[in-house]
């Protein structure tokens, strides 16, 4: 009897043997998948703290993001203009530390020539634009000239004779052929840019 007892127990105690390793191999496979996760999100930054979030106004004072021509009282120069993310022009920095933007002139080449409204005057002149966004203003202007030298004759045509001998006649009237292009490349390219224009030959005969 004793003998049987001995066996019985002895047969009790091989099963608990084997789960062990079991055991132990199913826990050390958990640290090393855990730890493997952990390692894995350290590497990848998961665990560094996120940058605080930036108003629009901040990041324009910081200079991380463009100015647009969009703001109160800058429709007219700018147009409508958004942030270079949109893929419309961006204000051309002289350096990245710079405060002050680049200029960027831009002749058209053909001569406006109108006559002047009731009198048999001619007025011809030559036009130059400035802005200070990327070539992409440029490009807009000569891709649509035919557009905009018609809008710009157009403003030509309702000036009057007695308005052309006043002083303060080519000032208003660049402001004026300014608005107009604006108010044309607004409408093709949903941004202006047309900062301001500058006559390089203005005629009156």
């Amino acid at each position: 009897m004793a003998e049987e007892a001995v066996v019985e127990e002895g047969a009790e105690q091989k099963p608990k043997s084997k789960l062990i390793p079991i055991i132990l191999g199913a826990v050390g496979l958990i640290v090393l998948v855990a730890g493997t996760m952990l390692a894995t999100l350290y590497f990848t930054g998961y665990f560094k703290p996120k940058p605080p979030q930036l108003t629009a106004e901040e990041r324009i004072a910081l200079g991380l993001d463009p100015e647009v021509g969009a703001k109160e009282g800058e429709k007219g120069k700018g147009g409508k203009g958004k942030d270079g993310k949109d893929g419309l022009p961006e204000k051309l920095k002289k350096s990245p530390q710079a405060e002050r933007f680049d200029f960027n002139y831009f002749q058209m080449e053909r001569e406006f020539l109108v006559n002047v409204t009731g009198s048999k005057r001619v007025m011809s002149i030559q036009v130059a634009v400035m802005t200070r966004y990327d070539q992409r203003v440029v490009d807009n202007i000569k891709k649509h000239e035919f557009a905009l030298r018609s809008v710009m004759m157009d403003v030509m045509r309702q000036s009057q004779e007695a308005e052309i001998n006043k002083p303060e006649f080519r000032v208003d009237l660049a402001k004026r052929l300014r608005d107009a292009m604006n108010a044309q490349l607004e409408k093709f390219e949903e941004f202006g840019g047309v900062e301001d224009v500058f006559f390089t030959s203005f005629i009156v005969q």
